[in-house]
């Protein structure tokens, strides 16, 4: 397949221009000019291209890409990225937000899934646009089963914040799911969203020191999937629509951060 039409497909797929995003999200580095074989990867790093390389692709798909609307001089390690993708005719196409926010095959949508909720509905208002999705489980659950259930799917290193008022007593120690949020990333800054929205427990990526008091405070629980593990998910859909669609060949790339 030609790489300019796939590109232009995906741009309208993804609906890249629907999004306000610091992400100059779309073709960021010209390939060669034919594509039989893709490679995913959730960051624009030197290991990545490099994989990308190794494994034959002519075109490689990453989440954070490398250019986010600030001027960056192509010299150091940027130039070295750069030069890998160009010697070896391997293009570089970024999707962010538009990844995050897709109803298809959006991070959001399939942890979403993942998390076996129902009557999902767009949720989490940014810039304009909504990315996020909230949604009921059949019955209410406690959050650890929850996160286990995600666990099963995405790997291993979740973590939890259960809040104490969602908490039964007796006995106390086990929070409940009964309404859910999601948000990849870095979510936890949609935590008064997710609230008004019903929600009593939030699906997101990472957290930090400056977040866990208002999560303790404002009775939510969250799951934590880590950065990194909540957006592997909206690739690897991505890339089975691509083998469906247009017969290619796909390959993921895991370089997990642990964050």
């Amino acid at each position: 397949m030609k790489l300019n039409a796939l590109a232009a497909t995906l741009d309208r797929y993804l609906d890249i221009a629907r999004y306000a995003d610091r992400s100059n999200n779309g073709l960021q580095v010209q390939g060669g000019d034919e594509v039989t074989r893709v490679a995913f990867a959730v960051d624009a790093c030197l290991a990545s291209f490099e994989c990308a390389v190794a494994e034959r692709a002519q075109l490689l798909i990453v989440h954070h890409g490398l250019f986010w609307s600030e001027h960056v001089q192509i010299t150091g390690p940027h130039y070295a990225r750069i030069k890998t993708l160009i010697c070896a005719g391997c293009g570089l196409y970024a999707v962010h937000i538009p990844l995050d926010a897709h109803p298809e095959v959006g991070n959001n949508i399939e942890l979403a899934r993942m998390a076996g909720l129902q009557d999902i509905e767009p949720w989490g208002a940014y810039k304009g646009a909504t990315i996020g999705f909230v949604g009921n489980l059949p019955q209410p659950m406690p959050v650890r089963e929850l996160n286990a259930r995600l666990e099963a799917q995405i790997g291993r290193g979740l973590r939890l914040q259960l809040s104490p008022l969602t908490q039964p007593s007796p006995p106390r120690g086990e929070g409940f799911a009964r309404r859910v949020a999601v948000c990849s990333g870095f979510g936890v800054t949609f935590l008064e969203d997710a609230i008004a929205a019903g929600a009593d427990t939030l699906i997101t990526g990472e957290t930090s020191h400056q977040w866990f008091h208002p999560v303790e405070e404002r009775g939510l629980n969250v799951i934590f999937c880590g950065h990194y593990a909540s957006e592997t998910v909206g690739l690897k859909a991505l890339a089975r629509h691509i083998e469906r669609q247009f017969g290619l060949q796909t390959v993921f790339i895991d370089l997990p951060t642990g964050l």
